[in-house]
Parts: C-alpha cells; sequence; structure tokens
C-alpha cells in the first residue's frame, strides 16, 4: 500500500475526530497528518515506527503525536493470517489548534497546553498514573458527544499538560510531507520489518527504492538522522528484549531470533545500548516482576 497523506472525516456538529477501530490488524501504512493524534492501543501488539525511532507496542499503550509526524504500527505475521483470536483494538482522537479555538489557547491559562501541544512534535508516550487517567478519559470520550465530548478532550489536555510521566518517542523532530519519500521510506520499513533478522545488504534495499548504494545511504541518513545501521541495530536489540522477556527463550535464542548469529556481539551491543549484559537485564525484569 502506497504511503500517504491520511484524513479522517470530522462529523457535522463535531470539531474533531474520535473512533473506536477494531480489524484483524492494523492496516494504514507510513502516514502523516496534519492533526494532532492520541492513540491508544486497546488490544494487539507488533512493532510501531515514529519519526526516526523504532519500538514495540503492545495492549494499553497510549500515544501523544504532533501534527505531520510520520509514524506506522505494524503487526506480526500472526495478524495477517485470518486468526479470529487476534484482533486489532484503538481508540483514536484528531484534533487541530482550531478545534479547540485559537483564541482559547491564546489566553493566559492555556500555556501550559501550548507547551504540550509544542513537545508532540516528538512524539510522547504516556506512562504511570497519567496513563491509567487517560485510558479512562479516552473510553468516555467515545462514548460521550458534543459538548461533553470537547470538555473529555479538554480535561485530557489539562492532564497531559501537568503531567512528569511522558516520554519524547523521536529523538528529534522529524518531518516529511513528499509522497515520494513518504513511499520509499515505507518500503525500507516493512522490508526492514520482514527481513531483520536475515542478512540484510544495503544493495537490496537500495535497489528496492531504485538507487545506488551511495544514494541510498544518504538518503536515509538525511531522513531518519541515522545510518542504516545504526537503525537496523535499534529494530533488533529491541526485538530480543521482547524475547527476553518471554522465559521460554534462551538468550542465544533470542540473539540468534534478532539476527545475531554471533552471541558475543549480541552480547557487546546490547551492552552497549541497556548498559548490562542480556542475561543481567532478565534476571533484572523477573525479580522486579
Amino acid at each position: 500500500m502506497k504511503a500517504m497523506f491520511e484524513h479522517l472525516p470530522v462529523g457535522k456538529e463535531e470539531s474533531f475526530f474520535v473512533a473506536a477501530f477494531e480489524c484483524p490488524y492494523f492496516a494504514t501504512p507510513w502516514h502523516y497528518h496534519p492533526e494532532f493524534e492520541l492513540v491508544q492501543v486497546v488490544e494487539s501488539v507488533g512493532k510501531r515506527f515514529v519519526g526516526n525511532t523504532t519500538s514495540d507496542f503492545s495492549h494499553g499503550d497510549i500515544s501523544f503525536l504532533g501534527p505531520n509526524l510520520p509514524h506506522l504500527y505494524k503487526n506480526p505475521a500472526a495478524y495477517y493470517e485470518k486468526n479470529e483470536d487476534l484482533k486489532a483494538r484503538s481508540i483514536v482522537i484528531h484534533f487541530t489548534r482550531d478545534s479547540i479555538g485559537k483564541d482559547f489557547l491564546s489566553l493566559p491559562q492555556s500555556k501550559r497546553v501550548n507547551q504540550l501541544l509544542e513537545m508532540s512534535a516528538r512524539g510522547l508516550d504516556l506512562r504511570g498514573k497519567t496513563k491509567k487517567e487517560i485510558n479512562e478519559k479516552m473510553h468516555k470520550i467515545v462514548e460521550a458527544n458534543g459538548f461533553q465530548r470537547l470538555i473529555l478532550l479538554l480535561e485530557i489536555l489539562d492532564i497531559l499538560s501537568q503531567s512528569g510521566d511522558l516520554d519524547f518517542i523521536s529523538d528529534e523532530y522529524f518531518w516529511r510531507s513528499n509522497l515520494q519519500d513518504a513511499d520509499r521510506l515505507n518500503k525500507v520499513f516493512n522490508y526492514i520489518l520482514q527481513h531483520f533478522h536475515e542478512d540484510i545488504r544495503l544493495e537490496d534495499l537500495a535497489s528496492l527504492v531504485y538507487m545506488t548504494r551511495t544514494s541510498f545511504c544518504r538518503f536515509f541518513l538525511e531522513r531518519t538522522k541515522r545510518t542504516f545501521s545504526d537503525y537496523l541495530k535499534e529494530v533488533r536489540l529491541n526485538h530480543s528484549v521482547k524475547l527476553l522477556l518471554e522465559k521460554n527463550h534462551t538468550v542465544a535464542m533470542a540473539a540468534n531470533k534478532s539476527g545475531y548469529n554471533n552471541l558475543s556481539n549480541f552480547n557487546r551491543m546490547f551492552k552497549v545500548k541497556f548498559g548490562m549484559s542480556p542475561q543481567k537485564f532478565r534476571q533484572h525484569y523477573f525479580e522486579k516482576n
């Protein structure tokens, strides 16, 4: 599916978009839109691409994404095999500054909300108490309508603007409105997601988007602000963390399934990124849980 500008229509009696979705899998490709977006993964797991960062997502995760910040939620292969036990359920809110009112946002009381909106340019993940509070509000806003729905949106923004439970997602502001670039990145990300556990050659990716190896390396660095090798390393290590937290995977199995054939190399890379060995990371997790 070609990457595209996304538009979700707003009802005649509404100033912003709210909907609960239930699908076999998340089908929207690498895309962007001019609206702010609050998205809650009610039920689903997979890989999330936001700006120049890749991470895992799971049930209950909530993110706040700023305008024109490209993103993609991708489920594992099992979701595409008509497995009735697997569902991708989400709640999505799209709004603009006009949805709230520019005059309202110019009030002194809106200072923190304006700061929050600026911060969302890099994308924000919610955690802790804030995540729990917003989870409740997002379920309520789906059922609400009219002025009550607007009040709930303002309450959500007020909670977020005062919260310390917010983490930046993308390393820096990442914006890309060129559809050809978006289509190329969509192809590259999909290929990486399908083959990151294999030996990926730069020549294969360059050929995929009709570029020379040199042009592709420059293109990828300009668009993601990191080298392809660094990006691939992040995808592989993030995947290994998910496997390490499953008791049926040994460290060697997690390394191999994440694209590392050399265990000592995997251990070294893991320690550089997470500050401890895979074994210690695993022990630390299970001791806390």
